[in-house]
Parts: C-alpha cells; structure tokens; sequence
C-alpha cells in the first residue's frame, strides 16, 4: 500500500454530504493497519482562537479562529503547525510524513519555539483501514500534493477552488464546477 501521509485529500463533486462536501483535507496518518486521519483545512468555526488559547492566538494567520477539523472527537483538540526549521528531537512535535513543513504540536506554549504558524482544530476526520481507499476508487476523492501554505490559509473558504485550479488539465477544470449544477 502507497501512503497518502502529507497529502491533500480534495472532495471531488460527487461526494455532496454535508460535512465533506468541497472539503480539503489534510491527511496526518494512512496506514494499512489504522487507517487515515486527517484535519479539514477550510472549515473555520466561530469560534475565536483567543477565547480558547490565547498564547496560540499570536501564532495564528487569519483567519484566527478554532476550526472544525472533521466529525470525529469534536471535542477533541488537534494543533498543527508549519515549523520554521526542523523539528528538534522533542516528543512535543510530531512531523507529517511526506509533509516536512508541518508538525502536529502539545497545547503546551513551550512548544511554540520551532513554530512560525499554527491553526487549531475540533475534531478530525477519520477512515477505518480500507475505507478511504475504497472512498477514493469509487471517485469521492482527489489525493493531491499538499504545498506549505494550504494548511495556513488566509482564505479557507477558497481552498477547494485553488487547490484544483494549480492542478492539470482536465482536473483543474474541475474548480469551476458548480455547487448546485441544477441552478446552471
């Protein structure tokens, strides 16, 4: 089995439920064994970051608030972060395979010295071993290469859009599919 770990699982038209319809995902961990994991890139919340963990606030891009990372342990915590460096060797940081530039991190403040940005994520998405595989051959999703900036962006709601508009024809013709073809 290939490991899709570091790269992006894009929602492809067909997949039209509600908490994954034109997702981004950042996939964390696929294994043969344990399945995948991953954190939805372009589903910020209300919720403001500050309220919740101001010193990770001032890491934040805009926009700086908690995002729903995916359906899964909602009241669970994820932090990734885009390191300035390599990680130290510190069980504080866990680096993404096939992501070099991104770490999950501890909530705890003294991690924050290898971190240039952070987002802070509710939840996550999750897959039982073959499902996401099975998901993408049935054509519910892209698996694309992540760049540095995707997880960071300053504008979450556009994600899906740019993410496919740098990939080849035809695929990128795909961003200017229609939320709701019916209204075409």
């Amino acid at each position: 089995m290939v490991s899709w770990e570091g790269k992006l699982l894009v929602a492809t038209p067909v997949l039209t439920e509600g908490s994954f319809s034109r997702t981004v995902v950042q996939l964390l961990q696929h294994t043969a064994e344990d399945g995948a994991l991953g954190l939805v890139l372009n589903a910020p919340s209300g919720t403001p970051l500050g309220e919740v963990l101001p010193g990770w606030a001032l890491l934040a891009p805009d926009p700086v608030v908690v995002f729903e990372g995916g359906p899964m342990q909602q009241t669970a915590a994820i932090c990734l972060g885009r390191l300035t460096s390599a990680a130290p060797e510190d069980p504080s940081y866990v680096l993404v395979p096939g992501a070099p530039w991104l770490g999950t991190l501890d909530l705890d403040l003294d991690a924050a010295d290898a971190v240039e940005q952070v987002r802070v994520f509710a939840g996550y998405a999750g897959w039982s071993p073959g499902q996401l595989e099975d998901e993408v051959s049935e054509g519910a999703w892209w698996v694309l290469d992540a760049l540095p900036g995707d997880a960071f962006s300053s504008e979450p709601q556009l994600l899906w859009r740019q993410v496919l508009r740098r990939q080849d024809l035809p695929l990128a013709l795909a961003a200017s599919y229609p939320p709701d073809p019916s209204l075409n």
